[in-house]
């Protein structure tokens, strides 16, 4: 996990290496003036002798400002260091995610890699800014200390030396028992993440239902089974301070008693007294430090493990080693193929024994009920997914075998679920070719239907998208899906219930466009009405993973118990609602 993690410093390796050998010599210089102090008391203040008074106390002057330029330069390096690690870290997170497959992206869910890339990145640049610091100081300032005060007087130090063993094993069982709290807080941060993406996303609906209340207690059950975590391992963590002032005021009364004795007794000069008060405070000081250290590590650790887990994933889909780069044509195979997603742990094929073969430029429609699988089987020819047995054709060849790039570039997919992007229209529609010229783009959405509307807009293709498409209507935002996936010119599109919003005059027209101007790319439509699929050249009827039909629209009223269920419900049952009668 550290391996992993620690990559990440890249090019900012100089400033990390840099804090420590800047902390260390102001460990030094610290450690330089209790002794240059007990010269003044003892050879200026006792003797009389301003003249060693100016000298050691210009000494320590310089020794002072060398201490601050130190601590400055460490302090810069180290910010240098840690703000640099987290901009990796978020970059290669961010990079990794966009490499994952859609079962790589079900196992996290979005607001879980959310957390990670937000929370948890600042967890860890927030501890590795201190180990670079606090690890090397207070270690370093610690050991120093102590052999100076042993070197002083080695009865004294055995005082702290219990002191330091109380507060080992103190700072053990407190870490022990908040690691494992600290764990469970993170979860809670997904949660919380979750509910407020799905209010935010889902703000209109919410407010259509009038489920504000709702909404409202689902977060605050949220936020307290967080606050409820935080306050039991802040509990324990509180212990710390306490902990610490009775090792820190506990070893001061035990030196001041014997170290006045000492004094009195004349085995230890006043000077030497002080000095050994200043090195047990940095004793003591250290000591707090290192616990400081050990409650950030505590709180990180858990933000580690789960940036680790997402870094270590092995994206289910790669390039081959040697990818094909062109596609022949749009013809599309389905070799006894049989699918089961990941996540849902039963093994249980979703997609069961699917043989189809499909012939370049045919218009497909596929039709069947909720569940039936219609989008996993269209999201294997992109691949989305990757078959889990048989395997998938495009062109006369494995999909398995083709770049990643080279294949979706030729299979533009309109997904059920639309997307649009914060900017404007022109640059939504970019997405599907980034050097398309304004004509291009302009055509797209004339084949899309999507010219009108845009065209009374104020600004027209350089109306701004506002984030979601929150700013079109649903019909809208379909078809400028569909615009985006015809400039791609592709060999294969795939309409996933893509005009689902749209009225069935604007979807025949949105057909026979296609069906005149591409008229050699391979069409597959999914749809639920029948009036979006019944003039294609084959249908494919789905009933729970599998193949109930592969026909034409006629032949399929006449033999097939489903779809003309569908037929007869939708267009004997009065048609669709919008249809002109």
């Amino acid at each position: 996990m550290l391996k992993t993690l620690l990559s990440q410093v890249k090019q900012y390796k100089k400033p990390a290496i840099l804090t420590p050998v800047f902390t260390a010599l102001e460990v030094f210089m610290e450690l330089l003036l209790p002794y240059m102090m007990s010269f003044i008391i003892d050879r200026g203040i006792y003797a009389e002798n301003m003249g060693n008074v100016y000298k050691y106390g210009l000494g320590m002057i310089g020794i002072a400002l060398v201490s601050l330029f130190s601590g400055i330069m460490a302090g810069r390096c180290s910010a240098e260091a840690g703000t640099g690690f987290a901009a990796n870290l978020r970059n290669t997170l961010y990079t990794k995610v966009q490499s994952f497959s859609f079962s790589n992206i079900d196992k996290f869910s979005t607001a879980g890699l959310v957390t990670r890339m937000t929370t948890d990145v600042m967890n860890i640049q927030n501890a590795f800014q201190m180990i670079l610091r606090m690890c090397f100081r207070a270690p370093l300032s610690l050991i120093s200390a102590l052999v100076m005060a042993i070197l002083i007087n080695a009865s004294l130090a055995k005082v702290f030396l219990v002191a330091i063993v109380f507060l080992v094993i103190a700072l053990f069982i407190i870490t022990r028992v908040t690691m494992g709290i600290f764990s469970q807080v993170f979860e809670r941060y997904d949660d919380l993440n979750r509910s407020v993406q799905e209010n935010v996303t889902g703000i209109r609906v919410v407010k259509a239902f009038v489920r504000e209340d709702h909404e409202i207690g689902k977060f605050s059950k949220a936020a307290d089974n967080l606050y409820k975590l935080f306050i039991k391992a802040e509990t324990m963590l509180a212990l710390n301070g306490p902990v610490m002032m009775l090792a820190v005021n506990g070893s001061i009364i035990a030196i001041s008693w014997l170290g006045a004795k000492m004094v009195v007794s004349e085995t230890m000069t006043t000077g030497e007294l002080t000095m050994y008060f200043s090195y047990v405070m940095n004793v003591l000081m250290s000591l707090m430090m290192l616990s400081m250290v050990f409650v950030m590590i505590t709180m990180s650790l858990a933000s580690a493990r789960r940036i680790a887990e997402v870094m270590k994933e092995v994206p289910d889909i790669t390039e081959p080693e040697k990818p094909v780069t062109e596609v022949r044509d749009g013809s599309i195979d389905f070799d006894h193929v049989n699918f089961s997603y990941k996540t849902e742990g039963s093994g249980e094929f979703v997609l069961k024994d699917i043989d189809l073969h499909i012939k370049s430029g045919e218009t497909i429609g596929i039709i069947g009920a909720t569940g039936s699988a219609k989008s996993t089987l269209v999201n294997l020819i992109s691949r989305l997914y990757d078959a889990t047995e048989g395997s998938v054709k495009v062109g006369g060849r494995d999909v398995k075998e083709y770049g990643l790039t080279a294949l979706r570039d030729q299979v533009s997919v309109v997904l059920q679920k639309n997307v649009l992007f914060t900017g404007t229209i022109f640059e939504n529609l970019r997405w599907g070719k980034e050097d398309a010229s304004d004509e291009e783009c302009i055509q797209a959405a004339k084949l899309a239907c999507a010219d009108e509307f845009i065209s009374s807009f104020p600004d027209g293709y350089n109306t701004y998208i506002e984030q979601g498409g929150n700013n079109v209507s649903g019909g809208q935002k379909q078809r400028l899906c569909i615009a985006r996936a015809l400039l791609k010119s592709p060999k294969i599109l795939i309409l996933d219930d893509s005009t689902s919003a749209v009225d069935t005059a604007t979807d025949a027209k949105i057909r026979q466009a296609m069906k005149e101007v591409i008229p050699g790319t391979t069409k597959i439509i999914i749809a639920q009405r029948i009036s979006s699929v019944q003039e294609a050249d084959r249908i494919l009827v789905l009933n729970e993973g599998t193949v109930d039909a592969f026909d034409t629209h006629e032949n399929l009223v006449k033999n097939n118990d489903i779809y003309r269920e569908i037929y007869e419900g939708q267009i004997k049952g009065g048609g669709d609602f919008d249809k002109p009668q």
